[in-house]
């Protein structure tokens, strides 16, 4: 859904009392700037009214803290008011995960049925629009990161022995069928499912996508690892850290910019077949890393992952398969550069908000383009070993750091207009400042299930 219009049309956001799904509830999701998927439901029957009129929610919403705390904005400062929650009833899906149950992301609305300020897939689709208007195309996808546990208050580990070993795969062989075979006939395409480092952890991808979809497909793929585990009696989390000691979990995004050419990160005079509009874009990216750590890992807990030499991308630097830096330029094997390249965030995790994520990374970028900027030289290794390199810099260490960052960035308080902006500043700061002093194992006891 790259276009969306700024009212509420007649037959809602897609085609209304035509839309005909095999279920008995539909839920509708819309996520929070804590990165938690709100939801609401309707029975079936009620499909066409509320893809039409929407289903009501507070605007208190947009200043929940991971925690459920309401925080006070400047936009949004008391129990007054309500917003529509509209479905996109084109991207209606029925949850095999979930029997008898659809799912569609949500827009939210003003009762006047004016599109929301503050409504953050609609920022994303902007951002895809404002793209297209300078001849750019994008195309991104999310890697899902998970660990699988066995007990509620503690966590017992399910899956053991070698990182990214066979032995592992063995343990979750059944599990991992189940739960490709659940995407696949939801609509979502897995590419690699492999059993990962970290403590009891799976990684899987997806195929890329328009950005607004694979926002949307990001939520979809998390809720069915969900069921689908609790189905094996196991429980799911995002959490980024489950272990202080150890590695985390990230929610890397991947992504591509085309033309009317081709793409813009394959064929080109610069480095590794660059394109000048490729390396800009590239470059804008790098540049706002700082702030884009608030957005796409701003929680307290984030900063138990984001740590040097984890691959966690702790450092503003860039690389060709450099695992180290947070920005990871990936060319393909020879002969498939022109579909194959594509750069990775690597310091996003899953308590960032998809639909903002993607919408910043293309502000982002399309603020690199606008500039004409340039790629600094490439850094190879682990930075940590760099020694007083000054070439190369840690990204934000704390939550309140981070949120400072997005304070300052003037081209993400423009793409995101004040409402938002504020209201993402008012949950992070509220979550550093709340958590400013709590010690490593207290952050994971407190995020452990909530992503």
């Amino acid at each position: 859904m790259s276009s969306t219009p700024d009212r509420i049309p007649a037959d809602g956001l897609a085609v209304g009392s035509a839309v005909r799904v095999d279920a008995q509830l539909v839920a509708f999701s819309f996520v929070d700037n804590a990165g938690i998927t709100r939801v609401k439901t309707v029975p079936v029957e009620r499909l066409s009214y509320a893809g039409q009129y929407g289903v009501g929610a507070s605007p208190t919403f947009d200043v929940f803290s991971f925690d459920d705390v309401m925080n006070v904005g400047r936009y949004v400062d008391g129990p007054d008011g309500d917003l529509r929650v509209v479905p996109d009833l084109g991207r209606l899906t029925e949850l095999v995960c979930q029997r008898g149950w659809a799912w569609a992301p949500a827009d939210k609305f003003t009762q006047e049925g004016v599109r929301s300020p503050a409504c953050q897939r609609h920022f994303a689709a902007r951002q895809v629009e404002a793209a297209g208007r300078g001849g750019l195309r994008l195309a991104m996808a999310f890697e899902h990161e998970w660990a699988l546990g066995e007990d509620d208050s503690e966590f017992v580990p399910v899956v053991t022995g070698p990182g990214y070993g066979m032995i592992r795969l063995g343990q979750v062989a059944d599990y991992a069928r189940d739960l490709v075979g659940a995407l696949d006939r939801q609509g979502v395409r897995v590419q690699q499912f492999h059993p990962e480092y970290a403590l009891s952890q799976l990684e899987l991808s997806v195929a890329a996508a328009d950005p607004v979809a694979a926002a949307d497909d990001a939520v979809l793929v998390r809720h069915t690892i969900r069921q689908v585990s609790l189905g094996y009696g196991w429980r799911a989390t995002f959490a980024p850290c489950i272990d202080p000691d150890g590695a985390g979990s990230g929610a890397h995004l991947h992504l591509s910019v085309h033309d009317e050419q081709g793409s813009l990160l394959a064929g080109g005079a610069g480095s590794h077949g660059l394109r000048p509009v490729g390396e800009a874009f590239l470059a804008g990216v790098l540049r706002e890393l700082p702030a884009l750590v608030a957005v796409g890992a701003g929680n307290p807990a984030s900063f138990l992952r984001l740590l040097p030499s984890r691959w966690a991308g702790a450092w503003q630097c860039w690389g060709r398969e450099t695992r180290e830096a947070a920005l990871r330029l990936i060319t393909g094997v020879r002969g498939t550069e022109e579909w194959a390249a594509n750069a990775e965030v690597k310091c996003f995790d899953a308590t960032g908000n998809p639909y903002l994520v993607v919408g910043s990374v293309i502000a982002a970028g399309l603020a690199g383009v606008a500039e004409e900027l340039r790629l600094p030289p490439e850094i190879h290794g682990d930075p940590a070993a760099f020694g007083d390199d000054r070439r190369v810099v840690r990204l934000p260490a704390t939550a309140a750091a981070a949120a400072e960052r997005l304070a300052e960035s003037k081209v993400l308080a423009e793409a995101m207009g004040p409402e938002l902006h504020d209201s993402l500043l008012t949950v992070r700061r509220a979550e550093a400042e709340r958590y400013a002093d709590a010690d490593p194992r207290e952050l994971v006891e407190l995020t452990r299930w909530r992503f």
